[in-house]
């Protein structure tokens, strides 16, 4: 690989890691608001894509040369991805506490109890109509009240997916909104077995 794909190959893992960690930190506090086990599960699911990409991203800066980036900037960026890292691992850590059937503090209850909005997962059969739109021709923010915040593709997260992002067969959507329109998600996309990765 060329330097500068290796120096490229970087800054790309540095942004899907940033990215990563935020979506993490959203799902946690989601599946924590919602009490979401569904959520919970996907986010563990996501902390072992995380920990693989840390793991990846580091033997990638460890192993360019000092010419193209000098041995402080290496131990900056390293530094970086402990703390990427230690979001992750946070995240993770609070949706634990959903997985792990701890009872919400009282106020929490309440919360779930006068909710207008809540979090969901579906998978995309291969008869869903939703299959080959993109998520702007989709229109489900406007359709039904649910606005798509992740899409996991095989091992691969999409975080706030454009209105260009085309869904397809077996996509995991994660979709935020109004309670109504959750079951509506659901017959839409006929729903599938979400499968970990």
């Amino acid at each position: 690989m060329k330097s500068e794909q290796k120096l490229k190959s970087i800054e790309d893992m540095l942004v899907e890691m940033k990215n990563t960690s935020e979506l993490m930190v959203d799902l946690a506090y989601s599946a924590l608001l919602f009490n979401s086990k569904e959520i919970a599960e996907e986010l563990s699911n996501l902390e072992k894509f995380f920990d693989k990409l840390h793991v990846d991203f580091e033997l990638a800066v460890l192993n360019i040369k000092d010419e193209l980036i000098d041995p402080q900037t290496k131990l900056g960026l390293i530094r970086i991805g402990v703390a990427s890292e230690n979001i992750a691992d946070a995240a993770a850590y609070i949706a634990d506490i959903v997985l792990r059937g701890i009872e919400p503090h009282p106020v929490l209850k309440l919360v779930f109890e006068e909710a207008e909005e809540t979090i969901t997962r579906v998978c995309l059969n291969k008869d869903s109509p939703l299959i080959n739109k993109t998520i702007g021709k989709a229109a489900l923010d406007d359709k039904i009240g649910m606005r798509i915040i992740a899409v996991r593709r095989g091992k691969k997260w999409y975080y706030n997916p454009p209105d260009s992002f085309k869904l397809k067969e077996k996509d995991t959507l994660i979709a935020r909104g109004f309670i109504q329109g959750r079951e509506e998600l659901s017959r839409l996309a006929k729903e599938g077995v979400c499968e970990p990765e």
